[in-house]
């Protein structure tokens, strides 16, 4: 029957005595599932961490759609239809709470026909808006609200020139004499500075520029401001970003708010069979095209990884061979380990508590006996100097290998004359 060490490798050496070894073995009662167990088990710790990953692949693939916004304007930025984080619904619903009509427009056609000298026009970034669009918008009576990076914003506000660097979105005060922004406080604004043409006033400024700038032009209020996230329902209820919008955007009894036109409002007329029907999404239509190959890829992976750790790991092998551990090993391997961190004081407490784990109980005596007590009983029984006994057992740390050894037996010869008395 072969032997094998603690770590798995063939015993060496020849023959000990029998008080010198050590034989560990698997109780001979042992169920025969036991082997069925193990292998369970190991298969179990290879498998949960790739059911694991598969988990959370499902997880960042699945959940965003679900809590994703549904309907025919979800997720559209600056869109007062939109009930997303992103979009002014809540803006749209107090500005009717005040008496304030808006109409949401997704075309320059109809937004010119709906907007007049009493009104006012709102458009943002997402707009979609040519040059020729903005020369027409330009030309309207209404007063203009133009909100973050807007096309062709020269023309859409003339005389209004945007600084080339971004500005960081973030609360700001206003610093400004402007009313709508003096009553609101600070907000959250940003996004892009501007330098305002002569009798305008800018509100809110980033590094000495203004980021929110309102003149008069021709009779009509031009207003821009470098972000409207201080319009978003997610912002909307923050700092006086509410106030601020509910001022700038609640100026007229008629806000018209121009949106860029919706993917599926863009169908042909003849295939609209002349309706302004839209047509229904489903969640497969929201789902990015890139996503499918994503999750492909991620199932690709994890499948070869599985493969590998499989075949690097190998199946289980249940050996019921007794290892038999020389008990000298031990010693020998902690004492070297002792002698190159030069730990005399750690290898002589540990010579010192073993000689008196082994001297107490011949003695008689507790084991928690104090170290006075216990000396003076080994004195007593030996006839040795109680100093030197006491020296002995608690004294100080060897200073050098030859105190160290001359310790050992010196305690060798106390516990062999306790032992023989």
């Amino acid at each position: 029957m072969s032997t094998r060490t603690s770590d798995g490798r063939p015993a060496t050496g020849g023959p000990r005595p029998p008080e010198a070894e050590e034989t560990v073995s698997p109780p001979d009662g042992a169920p025969p599932e036991t082997g069925t167990a193990v292998v369970k088990t190991g298969r179990w710790r290879r498998l949960r961490g790739i059911a694991l990953v598969g988990i959370i692949v499902v997880a960042a693939a699945v959940v965003p759609l679900l809590l994703s916004p549904s309907g025919d304007a979800g997720g559209r930025y600056a869109d007062p239809a939109d009930t997303s984080p992103v979009g002014t619904r809540a803006l749209a619903e107090v500005l009717a709470d005040h008496g304030v009509a808006v109409e949401r427009v997704d075309g320059v056609s109809a937004a010119l026909a709906a907007a007049g000298s009493g009104s006012l026009l709102v458009v943002t970034e997402a707009s979609e808006v040519s040059e020729a669009d903005a020369r027409r918008l330009a030309a309207s009576p209404a007063d203009r609200l133009i909100v973050g990076r807007a096309a062709h914003l020269g023309i859409l506000a003339s005389g209004v020139r945007p600084e080339n660097r971004a500005v960081r979105t973030r609360s700001r005060d206003p610093e400004c004499g402007l009313r709508e922004a003096a009553l609101a406080g600070s907000a959250y604004l940003g996004g892009m500075s501007f330098t305002g043409p002569a009798g305008s006033t800018g509100c809110y400024p980033a590094g000495g520029r203004p980021t929110l700038v309102r003149y008069v032009l021709d009779g009509r209020t031009v207003t821009v401001a470098g972000d409207g996230g201080f319009m978003t329902n997610l912002r909307l209820a923050e700092d006086g970003n509410a106030a601020l919008a509910l001022n700038l955007a609640g100026a007229k009894r008629r806000v018209v708010w121009l949106v860029a036109p919706d993917v599926v409002d863009r169908v042909d007329a003849g295939e609209a069979g002349g309706s302004d029907a839209r047509e229904a999404r489903t969640l497969g239509d929201l789902v990015p095209d890139g996503v499918g190959w994503a999750v492909l890829q991620l199932v690709v992976a994890v499948a070869a990884a599985a493969v590998w750790r499989g075949r690097r790991l190998g199946p289980v092998v249940v050996e019921r061979l007794p290892v038999i551990v020389r008990a000298s090993e031990t010693v020998e391997g902690r004492g070297r380990l002792y002698r190159a961190r030069r730990a005399r004081d750690r290898a002589a407490l540990a010579l010192r508590a073993a000689a008196a784990d082994r001297i107490v109980p011949r003695l008689g005596l507790p084991a928690a006996a104090p170290p006075g007590e216990v000396a003076a009983a080994v004195a007593v029984r030996t006839g040795e100097d109680l100093n030197h006994v006491r020296t002995t057992l608690y004294g100080p740390a060897p200073k050098d290998d030859a105190g160290l050894v001359a310790l050992a037996e010196h305690l060798d010869r106390l516990e062999r004359q306790v032992r023989d008395s």
